[in-house]
């Protein structure tokens, strides 16, 4: 529960409380804080090598700081993304079908909040890569759902119709202050948000930490609708 007393669901829209020593923002390098001065390099579209190196190394040092986070403050910030998520984005949702993900390299594991979701009546899908530098596509899933083995290994519904989701919860690496996403580099999501027949609602969920100044956002780029923090949503 937030040091204000309230429930989450009686925070402000759009706002959860949370002080700085939870969030770890007191630990935060300052230049994840502050919006740096924006080079003209990238402002004429003719740098995007110079860009990509620059994700790349951002894109490292982050997932770094990700997995290193204590086990105590992962489970506190979880439990927080979970309340706002279950409290304010995802209440009156019954019925709609919701695109989740297999959680991977310290992301924010959404399983138990997926298994709950099913429990109330929402219709859930997982990502699935069926060849590599193309769109993903969805196929539904439900607790006890034959699995196999993705990309990185990561657990995909075995067998199972092409969906399309209505609300898609998108993992981040960083997030910007326009809420564009950093990703893994494989450009899967934006690929796939192109060519869907209709645009999910987008929330992107990561920890506080992943907050960064800008990605320095390309044409391809798309940002999510809302993000979703242990501290805040955007």
């Amino acid at each position: 529960m937030p040091e204000s007393g309230l429930r989450p669901e009686e925070l402000s829209p759009g706002i959860i409380e949370c002080s700085s020593p939870p969030c770890m923002l007191n630990e935060l390098d300052p230049a994840f804080m502050a919006f740096p001065d924006r080079s003209p390099a990238f402002d004429t579209g003719d740098d995007w090598e110079e860009i990509r190196i620059w994700r790349r190394i951002k894109r490292v040092q982050l997932i770094k700081r990700r997995v290193a986070m204590p086990a105590a403050d992962r489970v506190a910030h979880s439990d927080r993304i979970t309340a706002a998520l279950v409290n304010q984005i995802l209440p009156h949702f019954s019925g709609t079908l919701i695109g989740f993900y297999w959680p991977f390299k310290g992301e924010y594991d959404p399983r138990s909040l997926a298994r709950s979701l099913h429990s109330k009546g929402a219709r859930l899908a997982l990502p699935v890569v069926v060849e590599k530098a193309r769109p993903l596509i969805f196929r539904e899933w439900w607790p006890g759902i034959r699995m196999t083995k993705g990309i990185w290994n990561i657990p995909i519904p075995e067998h199972g119709s092409k969906v399309v989701p209505d609300i898609l919860l998108v993992p981040l690496v960083g997030i910007d202050q326009r809420r564009y996403r950093l990703g893994y580099g494989g450009g899967y999501y934006d690929r796939t948000l192109a060519v869907l027949p209709t645009k999910p609602r987008l929330v992107g969920i990561g920890f506080e930490l992943s907050r960064i100044a800008t990605i320095y956002p390309q044409p391809h780029d798309i940002a999510m609708d809302q993000i979703v923090t242990e501290c805040r949503i955007m």
